[in-house]
């Protein structure tokens, strides 16, 4: 628990120092968050080191193996490249206060509980300190009416989904007689699958993880908190929070109900299709690009899902199985790196009487801003999967499993769906290129910001470019080997 226990520490000796520093010191607290995820990053390697397979602790409920130590990495990325974006955004905004980068690291000690809890209890007391600092962080701006109004809905919406997951999950655990997920994985595997109280535990435990990963109809609250909250907040969202989702879903799923898999694939496989369709058709019709970028997300999602269709149809260790897990884990690595840039160079039009946030704040970028415009268009073909960009490589094995599977409609489908995402990603691009500029006026960045687009582009572009190390890193993770002719295309 080293890396949870080092960042409480930080997050509360900002609190601490915030009290102390004058205002226009304030960056103080920043650099010290950012100097906690680097301490926290170099735990988690410390930990890598001296437990190469893993270990559990504390009577079982937590487990730090491969696959929680690779998502301990994405989660502070993503926190340290969202720090590195925040400070100039909160002293345009007047809002840059301790509590802040507190909330933020806290949110990050909360996702590291939901990739290793090993016990239903911790998982649901990480998802609740996640959620509770991404309520408050969401509502930050407290003199903008949007912040407050999507606070609230997330808020609502999430405490709901929350009860709903925890009466699953406490059907499981009457179900089982313990909170661990070997022990519910291996009394569900005796009873009955289309048991009524099995069916109904399960369904409601599956509620709360959708809604977590906002797959479609579970998404309502995705769009209007991506645009009430801060800039930054909402690319730390939509990456860290959504990775650490995945994570909690792959971990009860997989770890705890694998039992069920032919009870949850069909329900899977309906709930893929339809945040394909809806995201991708909602996304058509927006102006607003934070809100866009939010039916992108969404959309990712039901990519995601099909390649964890893949894995529910398959035997474990076959190729279709392997190449679906990897594909969910790589998808998760690019888009961290590609969606946080996107949104970086959104936070960089914030000025002082510019929100930034619309379609029409983006014409003529490459007149003012010609690097940030370059930036933008490579995230933009990396999220509509256009090699050589990162976003081709989570893409090609999600398509892949699909076809290992023979699930061949879904993969036909899903290539179908990138091409909508192409086009309403082009829309942006089109205003960036094409029209003339609203401002006249050249972007100022600051430090904290060109770190922050120089280590997401670099990711983007060194990842799609020469892939092999972070493909095995992927692998290792999960303990397998590259297949053959994957290890070819690669070369």
């Amino acid at each position: 628990m080293l890396p949870m226990v080092e960042l409480t520490i930080f997050a509360l000796g900002i609190l601490l120092i915030d009290l102390m520093v004058p205002r226009e010191w304030k960056w103080i607290n920043a650099a010290g968050a950012f100097v906690g995820v680097v301490f926290a990053a170099l735990c988690v390697w410390q930990i890598q080191s001296k437990l190469p397979r893993g270990a559990a602790g504390f009577y079982n409920s937590l487990l730090v193996d491969r696959f929680a130590i690779y998502f301990w990495y994405l989660f502070l990325a993503g926190a340290g490249i969202a720090i590195l974006m925040s400070v100039h955004y909160l002293e345009l905004e007047d809002e840059h206060h301790g509590e802040y980068y507190s909330l933020l690291l806290l949110s990050v000690v909360g996702m590291m509980c939901m990739a290793a809890g090993f016990d239903i209890v911790l998982l649901f007391i990480g998802l609740e300190l996640m959620a509770i600092s991404t309520y408050v962080l969401v509502g930050f701006l407290r003199r903008d009416r949007r912040s407050n109004e999507a606070a609230l809905k997330y808020l609502l919406l999430g405490a709901f989904s929350s009860g709903i997951f925890a009466y699953g999950l406490s059907l499981f655990y009457g179900i089982s007689g313990g909170t661990n997920l070997a022990v519910i994985a291996r009394k569900v595997s005796v009873l009955d699958p289309h048991n009524p109280v099995v069916v109904i535990a399960l369904l409601t435990t599956m509620v709360g993880l959708l809604f977590k990963i906002a797959a479609v109809p579970f998404h309502q609250w995705a769009p209007d908190a991506y645009e009430g909250a801060p800039t930054c907040i909402t690319g730390f969202m939509s990456v860290a929070v959504k990775a650490a989702a995945w994570a909690l879903l792959l971990r009860i799923l997989l770890w705890g109900l694998w039992p069920l898999r032919s009870i949850y694939t069909p329900v899977i496989v309906f709930v893929s299709i339809a945040t394909m369709t809806g995201a991708n058709f909602a996304a058509l019709t927006q102006t607003n690009t934070k809100r866009l970028l939010a039916y992108s997300s969404i959309a990712h999602v039901g990519y995601m899902l099909l390649a964890f269709v893949a894995m529910g149809t398959s035997l474990p260790g076959s190729p279709g199985f392997n190449d679906g897990f990897k594909g969910i884990l790589i998808y998760l690595l690019v888009y961290t790196f590609m969606n946080l840039g996107a949104f970086a160079v959104i936070t960089s039009l914030r000025q002082r009487n510019v929100i930034g946030d619309e379609l029409d704040d983006m014409a003529g970028l490459y007149q003012r801003a010609p690097v940030e415009a370059a930036l933008m268009l490579l995230f933009l073909l990396s999220l509509a999967g256009i090699p050589p960009a990162a976003g081709f490589l989570g893409k090609y094995y999600i398509f892949l499993s699909l076809i290992e599977s023979q699930h061949y409609w879904l993969a036909s489908l899903g290539v179908l769906y990138s091409l909508f995402g192409l086009y309403y990603y082009l829309k942006i691009a089109n205003s960036m290129l094409m029209r003339a500029p609203m401002e006249t006026e050249r972007l100022p960045l600051s430090l904290g910001m060109r770190c922050a687009l120089g280590v997401t582009a670099l990711a983007t572009i060194v990842i799609g470019v020469y892939p092999e190390p972070f493909i095995r890193g992927v692998n290792w993770s999960l303990g397998i080997v590259q297949s053959p002719h994957v290890a070819a295309m690669v070369r």
